[in-house]
């Protein structure tokens, strides 16, 4: 996701409001979401990745992959 941001907002503030925002949606169009993360506020992992400068492709692809990795026992039950 490629975001345009205003100097006075903050990043963390802007990435916050995004996840909130695209989590609750996400649980009212999904209801089964609802159950799978009950006792949680969130979907999202706390993470988040910014450049301004300086990235390129393989090394955003390489942190996707690692977050999905890190994440990946997070949704399972017992």
């Amino acid at each position: 996701m490629v975001v345009s941001i205003p100097p006075k907002m903050s990043v963390s503030d802007v990435v916050r409001i995004i996840k909130c925002n695209t989590g609750k949606a996400m649980k009212e169009k999904y209801g089964y979401l609802q159950r799978l993360y009950w006792g949680t506020d969130g979907i999202w992992s706390e993470g988040y990745m910014v450049s301004t400068v300086g990235v390129n492709e393989e090394m955003i692809k390489l942190y996707v992959e690692e977050q999905g990795k890190e994440d990946l026992g997070q949704t399972l039950f017992e």
